[in-house]
């Protein structure tokens, strides 16, 4: 039997002191498997370069003779050191800078190798790196991988104790692949793709072994997903809604306004799920303003009357206020009940919604993470909803769904993901998507100006206003920041007042009281206020039919995502609406960002421009939704092997022999080891 390499401590290495132990325990390597699967991300290349092959700026490799004496200047504690060496017949000039030692080595006639940044125009080479063949230059002609490296480890000792494990351990390097997936795929053996991408030959090697890799990465990514999928649904252990179709038809044709074809295909998918005794886990995600709301208030509307009760969980109070105002006045006429649970409620008012969820009094509760506080008790609960799911840790989502014995789980979100992520940060999940905007909405038109137009701009609101419409301007700030020289919402509002005194002009900010922030928006969804002045607190789901027109001042200092949210507070009605974004962004980035929002609002295209230009982890906030950091594959590049790896996984976990023959136990293993199949949602 293989010896279990992640059973054997990093430790019993030669040279791993209890110090250098620790600071590989820092990167995670505790065993001698962890320090064998700990890879380079990216390579050194020493490999000899032609003089007319290469660009000004490149790092290079090149070998030549020493033409001239050494020379040796000092500018204070900086030494410069200087000589002509002959590369394929063209004299350079070699610059050592603090590597004074070297003077006497440079002897006239002799060969040398040299690594460093090329300077065509002056033909200098400014050395990094040397080494002389007559010593056995180490280096020349290879790829050195480059390691993620802290404390006292250096790449050097890295490459060295890693060399060392392969030569000690390597043979026992386990294959984790069944040999049909390797033959599908043409994959080199895991032993060998290993060696290689610590040691490679030359770039096709490297390449041969990344793609193995990759693909093995990606597989057991999508093997726990589906794996935890085909568990979870053999277990009839949740929730079998006794939905009364009947009732829901007459529910949806009494709301007031018309479903679109998507919102029904949604409705039925979760109905479906609702209905069977495995507990629903399914993300809708829609593009802002595509009535995401309704179709939970449906699913809600289900698990009332099937006997059960329903939690909504929304990041902001804000939101939480809107949506039990709204939610109680469509439900109001069934007689159900719907409470509101913030952190802003008295100690009173919170002991009497506490109360009455306990004793079922609560049919449908609505509120921020104050939801998931230890004494938040329900009587049955039957349906988690979170709303902007990915603002929210996987753990907040797991202590709601904790509430209830296996409650059917809906998760919304209005940033559209892009196949690629939904398939891998929600693999667990069946996903619901609305692509349809509902009927009579137009597309806003979106226009970006620089700070000198604003007098236009306020124009614009002025024309606006007289049309009996309304308007956000956004700011990114509170108040004076010495650091970040932008426009803030306090002095804004005052500004505002100023230029325009015949329109009632409101502010909001985080700041605020909750009665405060009530008493603004208030006023602005009742048309008091024209104009209201606010921080991002309005960007998620604050619904004001008459706003057309939302300006975003500084918009460069918001992300591609952010401005397509705050895009979508207007054109919430048949209303032709508008965004202008204010900005004079210095970075190539910051103009991409703003020619996107110019170019489309589609919120699909959004996301997929975002993520180009952001990369998954800052996409979503890695820390927060769970987004694998992967040590070789990249999302962007690898959605086709991703996608493969994903269908290969739910084939083979679909097979009843995958959990039984022996063939598959090195899968299985592997499946224990990250306790997948124990239970735990992987969310």
């Amino acid at each position: 039997m293989t010896t279990d390499l992640f059973a054997i401590p990093v430790e019993k290495l030669r040279g791993v002191s209890t110090q250098k132990a620790g600071e590989l325990h820092a990167l995670g390597i505790s065993s001698v498997g962890d320090l064998i699967d700990y890879y380079p991300f990216r390579y050194e290349d020493y490999r000899i370069r032609a003089l007319h092959e290469v660009k000004d700026g490149d790092k290079i490799t090149v070998q030549g003779t020493i033409s001239s004496a050494a020379s040796l200047q000092r500018y204070g504690r900086t030494a410069r050191l200087l000589c002509r060496v002959t590369v394929e017949g063209l004299l350079i000039t070699a610059v050592w800078f603090n590597r004074a030692f070297l003077k006497d080595q440079l002897e006239l006639g002799r060969e040398i190798t040299m690594t460093g940044k090329w300077d065509q125009r002056r033909r200098q080479l400014t050395v990094a790196e040397s080494e002389f063949p007559d010593r056995g230059g180490a280096k020349t002609g290879t790829l050195q991988p480059v390691y993620s490296v802290g404390g006292s480890l250096t790449q050097a000792w890295m490459r060295k104790k890693i060399d060392e494990a392969l030569n000690q351990y390597g043979a026992m390097i386990p294959e984790l692949l069944p040999a049909e997936l390797l033959n599908r795929h043409g994959l080199i053996p895991r032993r060998e793709a290993v060696m290689r991408l610590h040691r490679p030959e030359n770039t096709k090697e490297g390449q041969e072994a990344r793609r193995r890799m990759v693909y093995e990465e990606l597989f057991l990514f999508e093997l726990k997903l589906q794996a935890y999928r085909a568990a979870n649904r053999k277990q009839p252990d949740g929730i079998a809604h006794p939905v009364n179709s009947e009732e829901v038809r007459a529910f949806v044709a009494a709301l007031p306004f018309e479903l679109t074809d998507a919102q029904k295909q949604v409705i039925n998918e979760i109905t479906y799920d609702m209905k069977r005794p495995y507990s629903m886990n399914r993300l809708l995600q829609g593009d802002v303003g595509s009535g995401k709301t309704v179709v939970s208030a449906v699913a809600l509307y289900m698990t009332v009357r099937a006997g059960y009760q329903g939690a909504l969980m929304v990041p902001t109070e804000i939101l939480a206020e809107q949506h039990a105002r709204s939610l109680g006045k469509l439900f109001e006429p069934y007689g159900i009940q719907v409470g509101l649970l913030t952190g802003s409620l008295t100690d009173r008012k919170r002991k009497d919604v506490l109360a009455a969820l306990q004793m079922g009094l609560i049919d449908i509760v609505i509120g921020t993470h104050a939801l998931i506080q230890d004494d938040v008790v329900f009587r049955r609960l039957g349906l988690v909803v979170t709303d902007e799911q990915h603002r929210f840790g996987v753990n907040q989502r797991s202590i709601l769904r904790k509430k209830g014995l296996n409650p059917d789980v809906l998760s919304m979100t209005a940033t559209p993901i892009p196949r690629t992520l939904a398939i891998t940060v929600f693999g667990d999940m069946d996903v619901s998507t609305i692509q349809e905007r509902p009927k009579g909405r137009k597309p806003i038109k979106t226009y970006w100006v620089k700070h000198e137009m604003m007098d236009r701009v306020l124009g614009f609101i002025r024309r606006e206003a007289e049309l009996g419409h309304q308007t956000f301007f956004i700011c990114p700030l509170i108040e004076e920041s010495e650091k970040l020289d932008v426009q803030n919402a306090i002095d804004l509002h005052a500004e505002l007042r100023l230029a325009m005194p015949e329109l009632a002009i409101g502010l909001l900010h985080g700041r605020m009281t909750p009665a405060e922030k009530d008493e603004a928006m208030g006023d602005f969804a009742a048309g008091k206020t024209t104009v209201l002045v606010s921080t991002t607190v309005i960007e998620v789901g604050v619904d004001v039919p008459n706003a057309t027109l939302m300006i975003v001042m500084d918009a460069e200092r918001f992300g591609l995502s952010q401005l397509h949210q705050l895009r979508g507070r207007v054109g919430r009605s048949d209303l032709q609406s508008y965004c202008v974004l204010i900005a004079d962004p210095k970075t190539e980035n910051g103009q991409e960002r703003m020619k996107a929002m110019t170019d489309t609002d589609d919120g699909f295209e959004i996301a997929r421009r975002d993520l180009e230009l952001r990369g998954p982890g800052e996409f979503f906030g890695t820390k927060q939704s769970g987004v694998p950091e992967f040590k070789v594959a990249n999302l962007m590049e690898d959605f086709a092997v991703l996608e493969q790896a994903r269908d290969d996984a739910a084939e083979l976990t679909a097979r009843p022999e995958f959990w039984t023959s022996p063939g598959y136990e090195g899968l299985r293993s592997y499946l224990r080891r990250e306790a997948t199949l124990e239970g735990e949602p992987l969310d």
